[in-house]
């Protein structure tokens, strides 16, 4: 099993934190990450530290928690996906770094957390993160809403992968054939909005294509959250091939697949 497989399987939502701020150092370093961050689209992402008492934030699905993240892009083609992907790989970072981080797409005071942000004209922020060390214990409200997403529980390998075709799930041994068995466990177990798991691929020769399988009420006027989940999943999906010495490239070409009702085409990866 690689390291990132490891990462992915042992970090989960965190919503109770020790009260504390996080250690300098591995502050500074994962500061120092987020300012060298790439996309495969080449879509900027910026990132806000921002301390809680200083800017006076807060979330109620929160507990303990003194600094947050959020993140900041410009509207436009492709921005939720490079959001997704962005995000997701400085919140791995801050899992690898021991800090606890959750995504945060609505139970917030959206405004403050905008006005603290500096958005600018024509910028979003769909989605912030506390950053802290994880309590001992939960709060009842965090093992309330884990229990009321399903949160330790994910849909199974054969719902979310395909073989050429929508028709033909792709099982694990397939799977393991095709040596991406473990890049997608890694999509299987990423997070997502409420915990809906909106990816589908479909694997060819040497190809994975993404779809994004839709749930009604998760799409605003200025962002898809079911579409940055899928650069989340993206994310997971080349840092794993990346680790097991693959060189996937994405592209994005519609291969004409017939899709189910409500699922779009995102993007290819070829290695």
């Amino acid at each position: 099993m690689s390291n990132f497989l490891e990462l992915v399987k042992t970090r989960r939502s965190v919503r109770t934190f020790n009260g504390a701020m996080p250690d300098a150092k591995v502050l500074d370093e994962l500061k120092a990450f987020a300012k060298v961050l790439d996309n495969p689209y080449g879509i900027k992402v910026r990132f806000e530290f921002l301390d809680r008492d200083e800017h006076d934030l807060s979330s109620p699905v929160l507990t303990g928690e003194k600094l947050y993240v959020s993140a900041v892009v410009e509207k436009g083609d492709h921005a939720d996906e490079a959001y997704g992907y962005a995000f997701e790989a400085l919140l791995m970072k801050a899992h690898e770094l021991g800090l606890g981080t959750v995504w945060i797409g609505g139970t917030m005071p959206r405004d403050k957390f905008e006005k603290a942000s500096n958005l600018k004209e024509n910028e979003v922020m769909p989605c912030m993160s506390p950053l802290g060390v994880t309590a001992d214990k939960m709060a009842i409200k965090e093992t309330l809403m884990r229990k009321g997403v399903k949160a330790d529980t994910r849909k199974d390998f054969e719902e979310l992968f395909f073989a050429d075709d929508f028709g033909t799930p792709m099982v694990k041994e397939k799977a393991m054939e095709a040596g991406l068995c473990d890049a997608l466990e890694s999509v299987r177990l990423a997070p997502s909005a409420v915990n809906k798991q909106p990816w589908r691929v479909v694997i060819g020769d040497r190809t994975a294509h993404f779809y994004e399988k839709h749930d009604k009420g998760y799409v605003t006027p200025d962002y898809d959250l079911q579409r940055i989940d899928l650069g989340i999943a993206l994310y997971n999906f080349e840092k794993e091939l990346t680790e097991e010495g693959k060189c996937p490239k994405l592209e994005v070409a519609d291969p004409g697949i017939t899709a189910p009702n409500g699922t779009d085409y995102i993007a290819t990866y070829r290695w």
